[in-house]
């Protein structure tokens, strides 16, 4: 689309067979409803050069006409331009009166909810929510869209609140649900790789509003973590127009962190080292919320062992997809154990540990599929840390994270000393006293 809406120069996209609707939506919403798009069968991945040849020779399974011949006349043919096409991306504020049960089945068949039962959000119920910040209804929170190709949608404090009140929250939560909508990140990405976010929340507003940090906090086990991680991701798919699986949600196996965001709060009050906010500008005594996107992998254990703790964490960084960085997520008890066996005083001395720690080989690296999709066009472009990496033999051993990507954050209630590895890319922290 940049291509040929920039520079001027006619594209033909090609795609396989399994993207028909999303891409055609997508050059649709973006005012390129006549795009030149041709198809070929999925999967490309693991398919040797001759297979793909066939593909290419083919038919395009979509059109049943031969793919070469739709890509000489896109790129030859004449098209009928549809002219400052105008998109409206308003939403009706009201819905027309109905029983409980009807307006149930619509919010359902309109694709609102995330499948699970609902509040339904009346005035009276969706004023009460806004008692819970000084801000005005109709101010612009902000703007979100499911990928970069899709155009962004903007969304006012009411229509969160709505979403807010859908999802079973309380007032007093609302200042951290629009502290997570005002990141702009969404929690309901469209990338066919099935990601969640992560959020976590710092500050006294975990007190305040009775968030878990303890025993079960990453569970179902606290209202006030299930109600803001399901209203941040009932804001995110409605406030960016949509997410509707095979049009503008792409996950292959989809991902159950979705439902609630893995939102819990950090056990501050129980960890050795500063609070997570505090590492990212924030005072201790400021509440914030901090997301992370690109959730889908984890790997646990329990504790450190005495003798080759340094290995099994070791296996665990190697066990990860070197593409998403991974975010410790320890129990005190093992926090304090990385202070005591690994002398780790400051959270910064583990993550320098756990930078050099996690070294593969620079083959094995340069193996896996999504290295090769994002990491490797810019490492070919001399972009750094990749660059390098690019130039290092087979068998030197080399990072596989950026140490500023790899985080460590506190949680859990001592019941023993479990802890995960988190794959997630973390975004931004956001103020929850900006939106009181």
């Amino acid at each position: 689309m940049t291509i040929e809406a920039k520079y001027g120069v006619p594209t033909v996209a090609m795609h396989t067979d399994k993207f028909d609707r999303v891409v055609r939506s997508v050059a649709d919403v973006n005012g390129m409803p006549d795009l030149a798009q041709v198809f070929v069968p999925q999967p490309i991945m693991g398919k040797s050069a001759a297979q793909l040849r066939a593909y290419v020779d083919g038919k395009d399974p979509i059109s049943g006409r031969p793919v070469m011949q739709e890509v000489i006349e896109g790129l030859t043919h004449p098209r009928s331009r549809a002219a400052g096409a105008v998109y409206d991306r308003s939403t009706p504020r009201l819905v027309e009166p109905d029983t409980e049960d009807n307006l149930h089945r619509l919010f359902l068949e309109r694709s609102w909810t995330d499948t699970l039962p609902i509040v339904l959000p009346t005035e009276e119920r969706v004023a009460a929510m806004l008692a819970g910040t000084r801000r005005k209804p109709g101010e612009v929170v902000g703007r979100m869209r499911s990928t970069h190709f899709r155009e962004y949608w903007e969304y006012t404090v009411e229509k969160v609140a709505v979403n807010a009140v859908m999802a079973g929250a309380r007032p007093e939560y609302l200042p951290v649900i629009l502290a997570l909508a005002a990141t702009g990140v969404t929690a309901r990405g469209s990338s066919s790789s099935a990601v969640a976010c992560m959020a976590v929340v710092n500050g006294p507003i975990r007190r305040e509003i009775g968030m878990n940090a303890g025993t079960g906090a990453m569970g179902p086990y606290s209202h006030a973590n299930a109600t803001i991680g399901r209203a941040y991701g009932l804001l995110s798919q409605n406030g960016q127009g949509g997410s509707v699986p095979g049009l503008s949600y792409m996950g292959n196996q989809g991902n159950s962190y979705a439902y609630n965001s893995v939102t819990f709060a950090e056990n501050e009050e129980r960890s050795p080292w500063e609070p997570f906010h505090v590492q990212h500008g924030l005072g201790a005594a400021d509440s914030a919320v901090s997301v992370f996107s690109g959730v889908r992998s984890t790997a646990f254990t329990l504790g450190l062992r005495e003798k080759h703790w340094r290995e099994h964490v070791g296996h665990l960084l190697r066990g990860m997809d070197p593409h998403g960085p991974p975010a410790l997520l320890l129990d005190p008890i093992a926090a304090r154990q990385f202070v005591d066996r690994g002398g780790f005083a400051k959270k910064d001395a583990l993550i320098d540990w756990l930078y050099d720690t996690a070294r593969m080989r620079a083959s094995e690296y340069w193996d896996y599929q999504l290295v090769q999709n994002y990491i490797y066009p810019r490492a070919t472009f001399g972009e750094e840390p990749w660059a390098s990496k690019l130039k290092a033999a087979p068998d030197e051993a080399i990072p596989m994270f950026r140490r500023e990507d790899i985080h460590v954050i506190v949680v859990g209630g001592e019941t023993n000393g479990y802890w995960r590895i988190m794959g997630g890319n973390y975004q931004k922290t956001e103020s929850v006293d900006a939106w009181r």
